[in-house]
């Protein structure tokens, strides 16, 4: 069950930064002011960036570990909701391929942040 929770923050956390990267410019086209608040910004670029630095450094994220060790790596014991969740958070690719992803999108988040910048503190 605690290992589910992990999941789900981990799903939330990637689905937070996936979104950004829809609503910031879409939001910025039909000015919504949301989208320019710092904190908000600070956030994203944060944690795409954090992903994108572990990647390159070969760690595996702290919250994937977490999950891993609270199943205890046991097949079967994911619940129904864990299991799709886990199937749309990971995929079967090279490591590679998201370091590549995630240094992509960190690049794209800097340059959104000067494409969008956010509001003056």
């Amino acid at each position: 069950m605690l290992a589910d929770l992990v999941l789900f923050i981990h799903f939330c956390i990637a689905g937070f930064i996936a979104a950004g990267f829809v609503l910031i410019p879409f939001g910025a086209a039909l000015d919504w002011r949301w989208v320019r608040h710092r904190r908000l910004r600070l956030v994203h670029a944060g944690a795409i960036v954090f992903v994108a630095l572990e990647s390159l450094a070969g760690y595996a994220c702290p919250l994937t570990l977490w999950e891993d060790m609270l199943r205890g790596e046991a097949a079967g014991e994911t619940g129904f909701i864990g299991r799709w969740l886990g199937s749309l958070l990971y995929w079967d690719f090279p490591a590679a391929a998201f370091t590549g992803l995630y240094s992509a999108l960190a690049l794209l988040a800097i340059w959104l942040w000067r494409r969008v910048p956010p509001q003056a503190p």
